[in-house]
């Protein structure tokens, strides 16, 4: 398991609701630094804060930034988009836009720090995923959730070997700018880091931290139509 106290943190992403809390969080539980990482990084009021442009879909900016973070013990893979809510209606271009950031920009940051990880005692990798990994209810968005849910199982046994333990974070709407325009009830960021910045010191390999989450991935060894009542429906009315 890895912990806070004394670790170097990166998050991509730094600047976005769930970002700036993982940054918080992170030095509130003793990390002696965090890279706060973005496409065009901010300054931070907080010494031990290290602005870091890093452009997750960019292999150069990528490599960069490993090559200036050569001390990081624990990365937070959280930078992510929003789009492509039909694979019907959404161009195809649209669909590899959210998949370029989600699936293949986590990807390249993995790949790009686990040698820094290997390095720096194994440490920890965090995958922000969804509750949409499970529930194919957004169309693009939620099929580049599911296939980061699965390259983060196989990064988890691929990165074993080295110590790295690999911990991927499920949540529901949350209150971020992402999803600023949703009228619906929606989780606190402080309350969402907290339980995924836990489950990373307590060595757990998942966070589900909300019960919309925990519920869904119990019923994911039901019947297709328990998470999706209206296939029922629809059969229905074809009798």
């Amino acid at each position: 398991m890895a912990q806070l106290e004394g670790s170097v943190v990166l998050v991509t992403g730094a600047q976005g609701g769930l970002g700036r809390e993982f940054v918080a969080q992170a030095l509130a539980r003793g990390a002696g630094k965090v890279y706060a990482s973005a496409r065009s990084p901010q300054q931070w009021d907080d010494v031990r804060v290290v602005p870091l442009r890093l452009d997750v879909t960019d292999e150069a900016s990528v490599a960069a930034a490993a090559l200036a973070a050569t001390d990081v013990t624990v990365v937070v893979n959280n930078a992510g988009v929003h789009g492509a809510g039909s694979l019907l209606a959404s161009p195809v271009a649209e669909v590899e836009r959210v998949f370029a950031t989600n699936v293949f920009g986590a990807l390249r940051v993995a790949k790009a720090f686990a040698p820094t990880l290997a390095r720096n005692g194994g440490g920890a990798l965090v995958d922000v995923l969804s509750v949409l990994s499970w529930l194919a209810i957004a169309g693009g968005y939620s099929a580049s959730k599911a296939a980061l849910w699965s390259l983060t199982g196989s990064l988890r046994l691929e990165l074993a070997s080295q110590g790295t333990q690999v911990v991927g974070a499920h949540l529901g709407y949350t209150d971020t700018p992402m999803i600023a325009g949703l009228d619906v009830e929606k989780n606190d960021p402080a309350d969402v880091v907290a339980a995924i910045w836990d489950a990373v010191e307590a060595g757990e390999p998942e966070a589900l931290v909300d019960q919309v989450s925990r519920d869904v991935r119990a019923a994911l060894s039901g019947p297709v139509e328990a998470l999706y009542p209206q296939l029922g429906a629809l059969a229905a009315g074809g009798r």
